[in-house]
Parts: C-alpha cells; structure tokens; sequence
C-alpha cells in the first residue's frame, strides 16, 4: 500500500470518527436538555393509561423526553466501538460529560441574569390568557437543578461504561459475527442502570419523588429503550455497510479487528 493510500485512509477514518462524534454529542446534549419534561405517551396516541401490572403496581407510559434521542446515542454508541474501541468509545463519552456539566453550569448562570422588564412584560399571559412570570418559567425549565446534573452525569458515564464493557466482552465471543447481539445486549445491559440511576439521584435523592414514581417512570424508560435497541439493530447493518463503502471492505475489517483486540 503506498503512502498516499495510506494517507486517504486515514483522513477518511478521522473525518468518520468526528462525524459520529459530532452525531453522539449533539443527541446526548440535547437528550440532557429535554429530559427534565415527563410526558404521556397515551395522551400522545390518544389511547387510555395503560396501567400495566409490573410489580404489583399499575404503571402508565409516562416517559422522559430525553427518549426521543438516547436511542441515536446507543446506535452511535455501538459503532464506535465497532471501528474505534472501547478507548474512542470512553474518549467521546468523558468528552461529553464535561459538556454536559458545561451546558448545565451555563444554564445556572443564564437563569440567574435579571431579566429585561420589556421581556416580562410582553410574554405575561399563556394562550388561554392566564398571567405567568415568564422569568420564572425559564428558570423552573431550565435550571431544575444540581440533581439533573449530577444524576445525568453519573447515569450517562455508568450506563457507557457498561455498554463498552459489555459489547467488547460478547464481541471477543462472538467475533465478527452477530452484531445485532453485542449491539443489543450491550444497550439492554447499560440501559438498566441509565434508566434508574438518573431519575433516582436528580429526582428522589434531589427532588421530591417517592420510590413508587421512580420505579414507574424508570420501568417504562427502560422498556421503551429495550424496544426501540430491538427495533433500531438493521440500522446497525444499514451503517455498517456504508461505512465500510466508504472506508473500503479490507481497512474497514482491519479497523474493527484492531478495536477488537485493544
């Protein structure tokens, strides 16, 4: 292989670890940002609760938005590990814990800024006409306090940690075979502990829930990112033809081989 190969191949593999990065970083920010809002996943389809018997208690799927976009950190997630290792997998997720707590900590500080009296005065009053502080509001969105951070920080570093842990030992079992196994079985894995930890420490430690709204809304977290880790494996395959398109079929191999064997 000459130089020249070389150097393509290798500008191609830095261009396609900073866009998955990128990818990761942006979904795991703002998946932090909106994951503070519960909503109901029955009031979205316009069907009953479905007060599901799990644990001798009856659960509705009433749901963190931050779901909407942890299933793209997962698949994200997965291959890099794939073609970087569990040494690109830990890079980019401290990298995106520092960001996290920089994202947070900037929040604090917007919150804290007095607000302009035109600003208060032109946004007092919601659509059916009831007046609301607007400053206050913003705060109570966006600043819902050290809880959300120190949950979210510990949940995402515990659950990728795992994920890495556990993908690395099914694909040394399995070798390049059964992506679909290590993919999921990783994200099932990590996803238990990201599920409860997080709403445990920023909601019940910090907040005011009791066990029986943390065991609920953590159960049917977890459900819904088990269901969609199952749904979301062809696009595992889908990706991993692309990628080894434009790295080529051999460096592609040699890639995954390496991240293999760290």
């Amino acid at each position: 292989m000459t130089i020249e190969n070389t150097s393509v191949q290798e500008a191609k593999r830095q261009r396609l670890f900073l866009l998955l990065c990128g990818i990761f970083l942006t979904n795991a920010l703002i998946a932090e940002i909106i994951g503070g809002k519960i909503f109901s996943v029955e009031t979205l389809l316009g069907i009953p609760p479905a007060q599901l018997l799990i644990g001798g208690q009856r659960l509705d799927f009433n749901m963190t938005a931050g779901v909407i976009n942890w299933p793209i950190v997962f698949v994200t997630s997965d291959i890099i590990n794939e073609y970087f290792g569990r040494k690109g997998v830990k890079r980019i997720s401290f990298l995106t814990a520092c960001f996290i707590a920089y994202t947070f900590i900037t929040i604090l500080v917007a919150t804290l800024l007095p607000p302009a009296q035109f600003w208060l005065d032109i946004n007092n009053t919601d659509k059916a006409g009831n007046v609301f502080n607007i400053n206050d509001a913003f705060s109570k969105i966006f600043n819902q306090g050290l809880g959300i951070m120190i949950g979210s920080i510990v949940a995402f570093l515990l659950g990728q940690l795992l994920d890495v842990a556990v993908f690395s030992w099914l694909r040394r079992k399995t070798g390049s075979k059964f992506i679909w196994l290590r993919a999921t079985g990783s994200t099932m894995f990590s996803q238990l502990i990201d599920s409860f930890v997080v709403i445990t420490i920023a909601f019940y430690v910090f907040g005011n829930w009791d066990l029986n709204q943390v065991f609920s809304v953590g159960t049917i977290n977890y459900l819904y990112k088990g269901l969609i880790a199952i749904l979301l494996t062809p696009l595992l395959y889908v990706a991993h033809y692309f990628i080894d398109n434009y790295l080529g079929k051999d460096y592609a191999e040699e890639l995954s081989h390496k991240a293999a064997h760290e």
